[in-house]
Parts: C-alpha cells; sequence; structure tokens
C-alpha cells in the first residue's frame, strides 16, 4: 500500500494556479515523466526555489486557498505525481484539480484555515514533516520536537480512488 506523507513544501499563499504547477509550454512533452524536471517552475514566492533540495525532497505540499485553479489541465497533478508528491493540503481547491489528484491516487486534503496556519507555523523548522492517515482521516505534522494530529475528510468514493492508486487501477478491482 502506498504511504502518504514525508517532507513538507510549503507554499503560502492562496490561488496557486495550474500554469504555475506547470507551465503551458510544456503541454507538449510525450510521458508524465518529461513533466518532473518543471514543477512549480513559474511560481513566484519569496525565497522559494522550485529546483531546490526542499522542492526535490517533497512528498506533502502545503499551500492555502484555491490551490490548482485555473485550467483543467491534468498535467498539474501528474507533474506532483511523478515527483513523489502524495498529497496537497490547502483550505479549499479547484474541483477538477482536486478530483485529477483523487483521480491519480493523490490526495487533496482540504483543511480550515486555523488548522493550516497551525500547520504553517512549523514552515521554518528543517524537520518539518507530515505522516497521513487516509483510511482513518487523521495527519499528523511534526517538526521541531513537536507533534499535532489534525482530523479530516474525504468522501468514501474519493477515499477508495486513493487507496486503490488512482481511478484506473480502482476500475480493475472493480470492473
Amino acid at each position: 500500500m502506498k504511504t502518504f506523507g514525508g517532507p513538507v513544501l510549503f507554499l503560502d499563499r492562496s490561488d496557486i494556479n495550474t500554469d504555475e504547477i506547470i507551465p503551458a509550454k510544456y503541454l507538449t512533452e510525450i510521458t508524465k515523466e518529461d513533466l518532473k524536471p518543471y514543477i512549480l517552475e513559474d511560481l513566484k514566492l519569496p525565497g522559494f526555489d522550485p529546483k531546490g533540495e526542499k522542492t526535490v525532497n517533497a512528498r506533502v505540499i502545503v499551500s492555502r486557498a484555491n490551490f490548482g485553479c485555473g485550467s483543467s489541465r491534468e498535467h498539474a497533478p501528474w507533474v506532483f505525481e511523478v515527483n513523489g508528491i502524495t498529497a496537497v493540503i490547502a483550505e479549499s481547491f479547484a474541483r477538477i484539480f482536486r478530483q485529477n489528484m483523487f483521480n491519480c491516487g493523490m490526495a487533496a486534503i482540504e483543511l480550515p484555515a486555523a488548522d493550516l496556519d497551525q500547520i504553517f507555523s512549523h514552515s521554518g523548522e528543517a524537520d518539518a514533516a507530515m505522516s497521513i492517515d487516509i483510511e482513518s482521516g487523521v495527519l499528523t505534522m511534526s517538526g521541531g520536537g513537536k507533534q499535532k494530529a489534525f482530523s479530516f475528510e474525504i468522501s468514501p468514493f474519493d477515499k477508495a480512488l486513493v487507496l486503490a492508486g488512482g481511478w484506473v487501477d480502482y476500475a480493475d478491482q472493480k470492473y
């Protein structure tokens, strides 16, 4: 079974769009793997380096509201998938982006702003990591010698998609 969680990449901004996740100029690439080096290439945040160690090592992204807005391209979740990202945590998601995450077997977890503020308090810690239990709906943020658990909900069908590894694996198991 897939493990969800790991080192966290903090992107402290709302409205991060699909063009910032994977620039449109790369949509002609032939495979998902070809997208890998271009993750978050056009994202502009103070101190953010898309090629930096934090980005390369990240397995979870934490952001703010309306994550994945913009076009409905599936390439945005694909670039996360090929870079080992297993979950994105945000206050809200663009509807199609969120469903594309589930369809690809990754978690798109919505938390209230107050919970995100607590999670973002770990952003300066080199050991910031998160473990996510999809089945029980609990994620645990750790770093700086502290640990805190947060509850979340994913619909039963979307949870089944994520646990199966995505839509294709789910369909193979069910049909």
